[in-house]
């Protein structure tokens, strides 16, 4: 093109667009202008082009910024004044986009016909992800822990190495699609020309088929087997994060390749323990006389027990924090701290020795509280409520 049209023109955005505004605008318009779907249209293929390469350079944080400065003239030199060749130019350099689970599955179901171009270098099926729930304890989860899994899952036949074809018999190219893994039919109506693309029936998109299956897989080229593993986990995890463990899901047929296991973490409700965030919190109920008089007693904490000091006075609902007693924090150092809230036990039967002693200690002004009661709408209160967090 003589005289190129502006990026954010071509696709529709300005300059304030996000990424994903970016990229799906770009999709809408290679679904539209796909030549598959513009068979001899030129004006098409120039379109589809022209977006291929608008994209290239606004998706890039570093070439959107030297275009924004210096518009068109900002590429030259990089390869990008001149534009792409042909449509097989945008596929190379598009593979994240153009490649398996493309846009071009919405479209055609199965990639277009490059996708299975692809294969012939990788025959088979991709095979499945799999999932795995791990449960954990806080304890885990506060320290991290390698865990050993056993899950049960398709893997490479042994006897064929996962061909699936009997020793020596090999494979043929598929006589349905001549090889390249797909059907095409074209239909003609008024409003023009369709062309129907498919994968092909007999070989499944892999463009050859196998002679003689292996006995021991029936050409699938894998089996189901139980395997054993290790997977890491870092410490500060919670319910709802997930490890994927790439290639150890299910093998593919016929030499395709492994999905990926992904591990789904779920913790463990706690005996003692209740969390938030980073931090433990733990009810500790005491005594009225410890309360009153002040003790030093043992208390639980994440991987063992702590002597925790009550100072003499302490009042119902004091929160005590204990610093860096909590969970290790998952994306950056430093621990969070076990909070604990004081109790204290009323009894609700004494023996008459028992109330004697309570009537002549009612008595004292020192255990009569002082002044009125407390307003809850006053900022005294909420005050003393945020304080006793502190």
């Amino acid at each position: 093109m003589s005289s190129k049209r502006d990026y954010y023109e071509i696709l529709g955005v300005s300059k304030q667009s996000t990424e994903i505004e970016i990229k799906t605008s770009y999709r809408k318009l290679a679904m539209k202008y796909h030549p598959d779907r513009n068979p001899g249209d030129s004006e098409a293929e120039a379109k589809f082009k022209e977006a291929a390469e608008a994209y290239e350079v606004l998706s890039d944080p570093n070439k959107k910024a030297r275009y924004d400065q210096f518009g068109h003239a900002g590429m030259r030199g990089s390869g990008f004044d001149q534009g792409f060749g042909n449509v097989n130019d945008i596929f190379s350099h598009f593979s994240d986009i153009f490649g398996g689970g493309s846009i071009f599955d919405e479209i055609f179901g199965s990639g277009g016909q490059r996708r299975h171009s692809g294969r012939h270098k990788q025959p088979g099926i991709q095979g499945n992800d799999l999932k795995i729930n791990l449960r954990l304890t806080l304890e885990e989860i506060a320290a991290g822990v390698e865990k050993t899994l056993k899950i049960k899952r398709h893997e490479k036949c042994e006897h064929c190495s996962g061909s699936g074809a009997k020793a020596s018999s090999g494979t043929a190219e598929c006589t349905t699609c001549n090889g390249s893994g797909e059907v095409r039919t074209v239909s003609r109506s008024m409003f023009g020309q369709f062309v129907n693309i498919q994968i092909c029936p007999t070989c499944n998109g892999e463009g050859r088929v196998i002679k003689e299956k292996c006995q021991f897989c029936h050409g699938e080229g894998r089996e189901r087997r139980e395997a054993t593993l290790k997977v890491n986990i870092p410490a500060g995890v919670s319910t709802g994060n997930y490890i994927p463990l790439r290639g150890e899901g299910d093998s593919g047929a016929r030499g395709g390749g492994a999905g990926d296991l992904i591990v789904l973490i779920e913790e463990a409700e706690h005996k003692f323990f209740i969390r938030e965030q980073d931090d433990v919190l733990f009810d500790l109920t005491i005594s009225i006389s410890d309360a009153v008089l002040g003790t030093e007693t043992e208390i639980p904490v994440l991987g063992g027990t702590v002597m925790l000091k009550i100072d003499p006075g302490t009042q119902p609902g004091k929160i005590l924090r204990l610093r860096d007693k909590g969970i290790k924090h998952l994306n950056h150092s430093g621990k969070g701290d076990q909070l604990v809230h004081i109790n204290v036990y009323i009894p609700t039967k004494l023996t008459n020795k028992e109330k004697e002693a309570f009537k002549e200690l009612s008595a004292s002004e020192h255990l009569k509280p002082k002044g009125k009661h407390s307003d809850p709408k006053s900022k005294g209160f909420f005050s003393k409520v945020k304080d006793s967090f502190t």
